[in-house]
Formats: structure tokens, C-alpha cells, sequence
């Protein structure tokens, strides 16, 4: 029998139920002979010791089972806002989700944030509202939630019996339900207009089956989102959401026999050290002993490939399109990277940045050499923690989410590397924008300048996310194609050195969201006309030159410091609106728009980022514990007053005796 696969997320806000599902899952397709329990530390794809401790997921994990002819990928995500960078690796490889609700809890903050992170990517999903045997369970009130804050197409698929009890049920609606068939055919017309007519005209002509394969297609398309009820603990309506993934929810696509094409959406460590690189294939097959290309322009052989099989890892090759396997021998890949040809720009996806930052203190200095090494090994795992080295100060400073990722580096650090740290104070981290043009050249043979090299730059401003771009206008008769090999090559040479100086700006802070451009370009040989004759010019002048001139380029067109914002949504009692408003407006929010909705009053605002925990602090207090603040990263905004500035962890190239100096120290030890 020709098998399919189907490589399948489960999201949720935390606590909803999301683990315990997979378990159930797992257990009711045979992979697993007994359900593990979260509270005990017992599932399976909690595996790490401080997701058992805590209770929580932290990285994400793969199980796997078979429903008829389906084998299923199953990725248990972490349901914490402070890991959300995990959970957005993983969508990018989905075929389909499963979107875990509280039957109690409802609709929550992090639920609509993954659901619409899951409709940009075009993530065909089914809603599983969880707990249906709960004291306050709801089914009426939840599909009110859903349809009115998350997702307004959505189709029952069935109803649930007793809910709030422990025999609380879920049961199918059956073919010949007439209502059922009715709220089918109108929401599937709109997105139909064949199907609308044939209803108008003749609305017994309409088959069942006909309205099934039209909710499969309108599903795919993630037009609709069909909601199952049930229980993960007591496994009720499990067995229809078993039905609806194989029946709902696309199998891979992709020629085993094309090109080699997938993506890295995770990196951990093997029990020897090794690293080992999680893969999704879309296109081609990866075999043992393959030299397969990632990242930019590494290229390595892979020494084993294992792949998911009824919950455990068996170690074979090869791994084809539409599966997904583990990797060996790929020392140099990281989370994020390409296997083979890279899917179009179109298809990936934009992690929002982490916008706190905190410097990591060793409580023994003995263990210093040893905290930069684990760190490092966590950025390969995450590398949106970005690691920052101050050498001269002896500090290491890492990027966060949020102070539950900072808890859970700190265990892991004294876990699983018996490394014991402190922090300092949580703070925010800002950006540099160019505000105006400014041009610098450093001309070859000129008395101030040591290199061999003419380099001339120009920085312009870009619009807000561009990023960096570097372009080259220069006649390539002007580039040391002897030591560049082509003009590709020069680029990319160039292009990290720009990028590399950008990494601290005029006050400290990455710049961003602007255009460099080499305008100027020349070198030495001693063969060269007389203007340019002398020593042969290596990679090193260019290298070294360009942040001399990029500094000074930046500082003509000059910088703003932009702190991060957040676009916040807050429901709050009408009562207390105006006490609400009030703190909002002490705290730096601007645009505020208020609607009212019976008792119920709905403030859309954009704050500060670094505001974000005072209001977070206060709502609870400001509205008897009944507001619900949902927020997310929403760009930069030049801050108000004095921009703050960052302790430089580099020599500053606009202090040229004190960068001089450090290069000629750096070759001495060299």
C-alpha cells in the first residue's frame, strides 16, 4: 500500500492541553503502550529534564504514528510566549496543525497570536477545544469566542454531551443531520459560487459527499477551520480528530527523485557531543555519506540519517521529500539553515526579534571559558539568543523573550553544563536608523591611510524593515579579482565586513533598515599604473578599511535610536475604561481607539515595549482581574528624549589611532 505523510503541528496557548494530547494521540494510534503524564514528568516528548521539572515545553519535539495509510510527523511546540521563535522554526514545516483551545479558558493571547501566524503561512489547521470535562467547560460560549476573537469561518463538527463532567462526550454530526448539512452548504458557498448555485437552484442536488470534498479543498486552503471537541485525558473526541487529520488535512507533497531541497527547524546535541540536525524534506533524498550544501555556502557529508518511526528514532537512510529525519556529521549547520536549493523567499517566514537583553555572570570564575562554550552551544539550539562577547569587560550578554527563557537558560546552564549564573537587570534592546545620507572614501597611497586598498562607501536610509542591503557600483576592472576569485566573491566578502561593522552603530545599537553602497574601489600591484603601483593589496586591506570608512559615512548621514513597540489589545470592563486609559497614557501609548460592546470595552494602543510589564503588572489590579491584555512586536519608534546608548564590545573605528592600534595588537599576538 502506497503510504502518505502527514508532518503535523500541535499549538496552544500554555496549559491548555496541548502534551497531553500528543500523548493521547500517541497511545490511541499504538505507538506508545501507556499515556505519560505531564504533572509527573512522564511524556514523551517533554524529554529534557527542566520541561519535566516545569512542566512546560521548551523545544519542540517529534513523535510519530500511522492512521490507515497516513504516517503522521506529530511536533509537540512549546505553548509559552517566551519560546514563540520554537514554535515559528516549526511552522515553516508543517503540512497541517492542530490548534489546542480550553473548553474553561476559551480563546487566550498566545491562541490568536498562533493562529494567525498559522493563517500567514497558510497552515491548513483544525481547532481541538480541549477539557470538555472540566467544571466550567462550555460549548456554546467557547464557539462564540472562537467565531467572534479568533477565526469567524469555522464549522462544528459535531456536539458534546455533559460537558463540565467527567463523562463529558463528543459525537460526530451524522450525514442525514439536515441542520448541520444547512450551516455546511451556507458557509462553504461563500467562498463557492458554483456551489452556491447549485444550493439556490436545486438544494437537494447538493450531495454529502459533495459538501465533504468541498471542506476538504476549502480546509486546505485554510479558508475554513473545522472545530472537534473532547478530553485529552479521558481520550473523548480524540477518535474523531484522528478521522478529521487524515480526512481534513493535506499529506506531504514532493518528487523523492527531484533536487535535493529542505530546512533545518531545530539543532540539538547527540549524548557524545555531536551535533544533530533536524530536517524537513521537501524535494529529493538525503542518504548516509551524501555531501549535501547548507546555509550560504557550506557543504559537508552527512555520516547518518535516522527518521521518525511509531515514536522512535530508527537509524537508516535514506530520508525522502515529505518526511522528516534527523542528520549527522553537519558540524557547521545551524537552526534555520537550507538543505540544498532554498524554498522561494515567498514561502519562509520573519521571527519578531527578541527585544530584552541581560549580561550572564559566573558565580566561579573558573567557570568563564566554560559559560562562553554552553552559550554557544544554546545560540546553535536558538539563534535569536545571540550571544554578545565583551572581552574587555569580561562580560557575555544574551538576547530574550522574556524572564520565563531566562529562568529556564539559567537551569539549563546549572543542568546540564554545571554551570551556576546570575543576571542583572532585564533591558531593552534597541536599533539604530541611518536619518540622512553620508558618503566616506579612504583613498589608496594617501598618508593617513596604512591599507592597500581604496574602499568608498555610501549609507541612505532604507524603509522600516528593509534591513541592511549592500550594493556595488564599481567597475570590476577596479576589484583584485587575483585574490577575490569573481565579483560574487568580492560581494559576499564585502557584504559581511559592512554587516559586521553594523552590528554597533554611533550609540552602540545594531544599525538597520539601510542602504550601503561601494562607490568607490581600487588596488595595489607592483605591475599596476603608477597612480596604483606598489605592494600587492590582499583580502585583509578591504576587510580591515571598510569600518574606517562605513563609521565615518554613518556619522555624516547620522542615526536615531528606535526602542521596540508593541501593538496591544486590551478588554477590559466598560467601568473601568477610563481608569484604564489613564495608566495607557502615563505609560507612552499613542493612536489609542476604544469601542464598547455591552459591559465590555476594547482598546487597541501601540506602547513601548519596555512598558509592556508595568501594564502587565497593573491590569490585574486596574480591572478586578478581569481584563485580558493580548500584545505583539509591532516594529521600532525613535525614542523620546536622550536616545540610550550601548556599552561598545568592539573597537569604535571613529577613534582611528585607538582601531589602528587594536589591529596591530591583534597581528602582534597573531
Amino acid at each position: 500500500m502506497l503510504r502518505r505523510t502527514l508532518n503535523l503541528g500541535i499549538l496552544a496557548h500554555v496549559d491548555a492541553g496541548k502534551t497531553t494530547l500528543t500523548e493521547r494521540l500517541l497511545y490511541a494510534a499504538g505507538a506508545i503502550d501507556e499515556i505519560g503524564s505531564v504533572d509527573a514528568g512522564t511524556t514523551r516528548t517533554d524529554s529534557l529534564q527542566l520541561e519535566r521539572q516545569r512542566g512546560i515545553t521548551i523545544r519542540s519535539a517529534v513523535g510519530s504514528f500511522s492512521i490507515d495509510d497516513v504516517s503522521i510527523n506529530l511536533i509537540d511546540t512549546p505553548g509559552h510566549p517566551d519560546f514563540i521563535a520554537e514554535v515559528e522554526r516549526v511552522l515553516s514545516v508543517l503540512d497541517g496543525a492542530v490548534l489546542v483551545i480550553s473548553a474553561v479558558e476559551g480563546v487566550q493571547p498566545q491562541t490568536r497570536i498562533l493562529l494567525r501566524a498559522l493563517q500567514r503561512l497558510r497552515v491548513p489547521t483544525l481547532l481541538f477545544v480541549n477539557k470538555i470535562d472540566r467544571p466550567g467547560a462550555g460549548y456554546d460560549r467557547v464557539l462564540e469566542a472562537i467565531s467572534g476573537r479568533l477565526a469567524t469561518a469555522i464549522v462544528p463538527m459535531g456536539r458534546v454531551d455533559g460537558p463540565g463532567t467527567r463523562a463529558a462526550s463528543f459525537t460526530p454530526w451524522a450525514a442525514d443531520d439536515v441542520a448541520f448539512r444547512t450551516r455546511l452548504t451556507e458557509l462553504l458557498a461563500d467562498q463557492n459560487d458554483s456551489l452556491l448555485a447549485a444550493y439556490v437552484a436545486d438544494e437537494t442536488a447538493v450531495t454529502y459527499r459533495r459538501l465533504r470534498e468541498e471542506l476538504v479543498a476549502q480546509t486546505e486552503r485554510v479558508l475554513v477551520h473545522p472545530v472537534y471537541f473532547g478530553s485529552a485525558i479521558t481520550g473523548a473526541g480524540v477518535a474523531p480528530l484522528m478521522a478529521g487529520l487524515v480526512e481534513l488535512l493535506p499529506a506531504a507533497a514532493g518528487d523523492a527523485d527531484g533536487p535535493v531541497s529542505g530546512q533545518v527547524f531545530k539543532v540539538e546535541r547527540g549524548s557524545a557531543g555531536e551535533k544533530l540536525a533536524y530536517v524537513r524534506m521537501f524535494s529529493g533524498t538525503v542518504r548516509p555519506r551524501d555531501r549535501v550544501r547548507f546555509g550560504p555556502d557550506a557543504e559537508e557529508k552527512v555520516t547518518a540519517v535516522s527518521v521518525f518511526d511509531s515514536a522512535a528514532q530508527v537509524r537508516r537512510g535514506p530520508v525522502c521529500a515529505g518526511e522528516i529525519g534527523k542528520l549527522w556529521g553537519l558540524g557547521g549547520v545551524r537552526v534555520g539553515d537550507p538543505i540544498g536549493l532554498p524554498r522561494a523567499v515567498a514561502e519562509q517566514h520573519h521571527f519578531a526579534p527578541p527585544t530584552l537583553e541581560t549580561v550572564v555572570s559566573v558565580r566561579r570564575p573558573q567557570d568563564r571559558a566554560a559559560l562562553r562554550v554552553a552559550l554557544g552551544q544554546l545560540a546553535e539550539q536558538d539563534p535569536l539568543i545571540n550571544v554578545r562577547q565583551d572581552d574587555p569587560r569580561r562580560e557575555i550578554s544574551v538576547s530574550l523573550y522574556g524572564e520565563v527563557q531566562k529562568e529556564v537558560i539559567q537551569a539549563t546552564l546549572a543542568n546540564d553544563y554545571g554551570i551556576d549564573v546570575t543576571f542583572r537587570e532585564t533591558t531593552t534592546i534597541c536599533v539604530e536608523r541611518p536619518v540622512g545620507t553620508g558618503e566616506a572614501v579612504e583613498l589608496l597611497h594617501a598618508e593617513a591611510n596604512p591599507f592597500l586598498a581604496t574602499v568608498g562607501l555610501r549609507v541612505d536610509p532604507a524603509p522600516d524593515g528593509a534591513g541592511i542591503d549592500f550594493r556595488l557600483q564599481v567597475d570590476f576592472r577596479t576589484v583584485p579579482l587575483y585574490t577575490f576569485r569573481n565579483m560574487d566573491s568580492f560581494t559576499d566578502v564585502m557584504r559581511q565586513s559592512v554587516r559586521r561593522t553594523l552590528q554597533e552603530g554611533l550609540f552602540g545599537w545594531q544599525v538597520t533598515d539601510c542602504v550601503v553602497t561601494m562607490i568607490d574601489c581600487n588596488y595595489s600591484s607592483p605591475d599596476g599604473p603608477p597612480a596604483t603601483r606598489g605592494p600587492l593589496s590582499k583580502a585583509a586591506d578591504f576587510r580591515k578599511l571598510t569600518p574606517l570608512v562605513l563609521m565615518a559615512a554613518l556619522q555624516r548621514a547620522g542615526t536615531v535610536v528606535c526602542e521596540p513597540i508593541a501593538r496591544v489589545s486590551l478588554e477590559v470592563p466598560a467601568g473601568r475604561l477610563g481608569t484604564v486609559l489613564a495608566v495607557l497614557a502615563r505609560l507612552g501609548a499613542a493612536r489609542q481607539r476604544q469601542s464598547l460592546q455591552g459591559q465590555l470595552a476594547t482598546i487597541e494602543t501601540v506602547l513601548p515595549a519596555a512598558r509592556m510589564r508595568d501594564l502587565q503588572r497593573q491590569l490585574p489590579g486596574l480591572t478586578g482581574g478581569e481584563g485580558v491584555l493580548e500584545s505583539r512586536f509591532d516594529g521600532y519608534q525613535p525614542v523620546r528624549g536622550d536616545p540610550p546608548t550601548r556599552r561598545r564590545t568592539t573597537t569604535n573605528p571613529l577613534d582611528r589611532s585607538e582601531y589602528l592600534m587594536h589591529l596591530t595588537r591583534q597581528g602582534a599576538k597573531g
